[in-house]
């Protein structure tokens, strides 16, 4: 779960977003990146980002989002403050929020940013905890707005593989934008019956299917993403079987509608989870969704900010 209400701006999740905030958020993403003018609205600020897991994209583009708004980014790795084991979370929060604007953080444990966003007394983005990935959704989001002609409503979003932090957060965004997504696993790998309530509760269509022919069956996008994350490699023999029968390959696109996009938060695992026929292939925006992530945080940035 989020941060609590009125605890302050936070993005820790893409429902800390209302429909409306997002829907500007989106716009205002493409706009900024169509003109190549953007703001100074960081200008004379320092924003900490603090990463306890390693990064490429996440960390890249955040750091360059925060220079083009302006700002300085300070990135702080796990090993050098401690979370909790030299420095408690709460004085680490403090300490960050005297020096910094905002607070960008990529964690194991949610709560981890839970308890900053509590006790920093300054905004926190998400960079990437446990049970959430809203960067990536946003970036996601306007990857398929962009290559579909318009706002994603009416529109239907396969996911294929594990019902991981990225599957929990694109469900959330597209209940937030209307957009329909049904997610194929294995028994074991759904995604969690609290997030899928979480986004039917915002008025989302979200649907969990065993079989990925189904799911990608009328889809206008299909998604997939590693079956074994960061943290999960001593699953990783078992995760493998598993996730066996759900390959984003040929066979699968060809059972989806011609045209349909494939999309990957990368790293990816050439030949497991995907194919190269299908990463490299004609329908594939992975690379425009690895870009969209800076025009994303850029965007989020500036609503934390206020410029909403």
């Amino acid at each position: 779960m989020s941060a609590p209400r009125g605890s302050g701006p936070h993005f820790l999740d893409v429902d800390d977003f209302s429909a409306p905030a997002l829907r500007r958020v989106l716009d205002r993403a493409l706009a900024w990146k169509e003109s190549g003018k953007v703001p100074d609205l960081l200008a004379g600020q320092a924003v900490a980002a603090v990463f306890e897991k390693p990064s490429a994209r996440t960390r890249v583009s955040f750091e360059v989002a925060v220079a083009t708004l302006g700002g300085h980014c300070v990135t702080l790795r796990g090993e050098e403050l401690g979370l909790g084991t030299r420095e408690s979370v709460a004085d680490v929060a403090r300490t960050l929020a005297s020096y910094c604007t905002m607070v960008g953080a990529r964690v194991f444990d949610h709560r981890v940013l839970e308890e900053m966003a509590r006790l920093g007394g300054v905004p926190v983005v998400n960079l990437l905890s446990d049970t959430a990935h809203p960067g990536q959704a946003v970036g996601d989001l306007l990857t398929l707005e962009e290559h579909l002609g318009g706002p994603v409503e009416g529109r239907r979003l396969a996911f294929v593989g594990d019902g991981n932090n990225v599957a929990a957060s694109l469900a959330l965004a597209s209940a937030l934008t209307g957009m329909e997504m049904v997610i194929a696993s294995p028994a074991g790998y759904e995604l969690d019956h609290t997030v899928v309530d979480r986004a039917r509760n915002l008025g989302g269509v979200v649907e969990l299917v065993s079989d990925p022919f189904d799911a990608v069956d009328g889809a206008d996008a299909v998604y997939t993403d590693v079956w074994t994350s960061m943290g999960q490699e001593g699953e990783n023999e078992a995760r493998q079987a598993a996730f066996a029968a759900y390959q984003v390959n040929a066979e699968l696109m060809a059972a989806a509608r011609p045209g349909t996009l494939v999309l990957h938060c990368l790293p990816a695992k050439r030949g497991l989870e995907i194919t190269d026929e299908v990463l490299d292939g004609p329908n594939s925006v992975v690379w425009t969704q690895a870009q969209n992530r800076m025009h994303s945080y850029r965007s989020i940035l500036a609503e934390l900010a206020g410029e909403g």
